[in-house]
């Protein structure tokens, strides 16, 4: 398949499991070569990453080295890509799924892209003045639908109950929290 087509079948994918539509994962491989190709997904994600980032530095101000800090979060953002990438290799092979893995991650990844545009869009309103219970509200929606997104796509993808797939997204957003916590102090 080329990447072309790996992408398209990719976010159709994630666009029906973000509609609740279990269907999707139907598009997406499940061998390591397509779970190779699913890391492009990093690269669509990363405009989004960075818009998010200057979304941030609107509300908060800017920071005192700002080529420093985002040089961190850029950091960040490719080990705890990778990182959970790795971790949820044996994570799932502990589980005795590690055949359902490629087409695991090739779906997580996917879903990130949907899972970023879904942040940038919910936080829309705060950048265009809305009053802050509207801003916070569609912010709140955002990371909810997004972290339910995940976790629907890890209980179709490994055919898993209900709290190892929360346990697998507490992982992501662990790792997520950890890196940011260390961008912040550096």
């Amino acid at each position: 398949m080329s990447i072309a087509s790996a992408v398209t079948s990719g976010l159709q994918a994630a666009l029906l499991l973000a509609r609740g539509r279990a269907d999707g994962v139907r598009y997406v491989e499940d061998d390591m070569a397509g779970a190779a190709r699913s890391f492009w997904a990093m690269a669509i994600c990363l405009p989004a990453f960075v818009c998010l980032r200057l979304l941030a530095w609107t509300s908060g101000g800017m920071p005192p080295h700002p080529a420093h800090v985002f040089g961190l979060d850029l950091l960040s953002y490719g080990i705890g890509w990778f990182g959970f990438a790795v971790l949820s290799h044996r994570l799932v092979g502990a589980m005795g799924l590690a055949a359902r893995w490629p087409r695991c991650i090739a779906l997580w990844n996917w879903c990130n892209v949907i899972q970023y545009m879904m942040l940038v869009g919910f936080s829309i309103p705060g950048l265009l003045g809305a009053p802050t219970l509207l801003d916070e509200v569609a912010q709140l929606v955002g990371v909810g639908w997004a972290l339910w997104l995940e976790w629907f796509a890890f209980r179709l993808a490994l055919g898993i109950g209900i709290l190892p797939a929360i346990g697998l997204v507490a992982v992501d957003v662990s790792i997520g929290v950890f890196l940011a916590g260390l961008s912040a102090t550096g």
